[in-house]
């Protein structure tokens, strides 16, 4: 599929899951605008290679006043966004009373509340362009609980819902919203979870496999590239016809 002449907004994009899908809509010829916290010099020259036009704004999507400002910034340079990836995420692992308060509030924020008011925000100029496609990366985690993740389960059941609403509300336009589910994926917030656990065995391998016995029978992570082959489906005429799914990847985890 080309998405020549499309502009996608990828939010977390400086590495891992978002980098992944960037990379992907980039391949297929659309216009990116990253974002993420630091330098991102190196990671747009990566997209750059294949042609498009790209951007980076580090708004702290924690920070409504700062989403507002990414998106203006779109609309500014790129005359708006087409494709919204909602993508920045954190995790905290603690026992419900244990949990701090403002770890609660920081990720009910970064994975919840930035999905809202970006999708809010974008809306409007999908609507007056006549198309657009909206993609929330969730997580399994969006349609089971695991133990010490109250915020993190909380805020992605929480964009699946939100998913669904928007799903509505577009279904009789041009513009879609879905979720996408992924399992185990090895990211920098997974690989803290093997490294603590190796840590205490002394055999990272050993933790890595563990990790995924438990929860992923494919015993292999999913891949960002994978992720962003499936974003690029959703935005394909193909996809156009889903709408307020949550779709999951995730090596067989909730076909148990």
């Amino acid at each position: 599929m080309s998405l020549q002449g499309k502009t996608a907004l990828v939010t977390g994009s400086t590495s891992g899951i978002g980098l992944g899908i960037a990379l992907t809509l980039a391949k297929a010829g659309a216009n990116l605008v990253l974002n993420g916290f630091g330098d991102a010099s190196a990671v747009i020259e990566q997209v750059r290679q294949y042609g498009g036009k790209v951007g980076h704004h580090p708004a702290d999507v924690s920070d409504v006043g700062q989403i507002a400002d990414m998106i203006a910034y779109a609309e500014r340079e790129f005359g708006g966004v087409d494709i919204l990836v909602n993508n920045a995420g954190i995790q905290h692992v603690d026992a419900v009373e244990d949990f701090p308060v403002e770890s609660w509030d920081k990720i009910i924020a970064i994975n919840l509340s930035s999905v809202f008011h970006s999708t809010r925000l974008c809306l409007p100029g999908m609507r007056a362009k006549g198309w657009g496609r909206i993609v929330n990366i969730a997580s399994v985690h969006g349609l089971v609980g695991s133990t010490g993740k109250a915020a993190y389960v909380a805020a992605k059941h929480g964009v699946i819902g939100l998913t669904k609403v928007v799903g509505l509300e577009t279904a009789a336009s041009q513009i879609t919203c879905n979720a996408i589910c992924p399992g185990w994926v090895l990211t920098p917030l997974v690989q803290k979870q093997i490294d603590d656990r190796g840590a205490e065995t002394g055999d990272i391998e050993q933790a890595k496999h563990d990790l995924l016995a438990e929860k992923q029978p494919s015993l292999e992570f999913v891949t960002p590239s994978q992720l962003g082959e499936l974003t690029l489906f959703l935005c394909s005429d193909a996809g156009a016809q889903v709408r307020g799914a949550a779709w999951n990847i995730d090596g067989g985890w909730l076909a148990r």
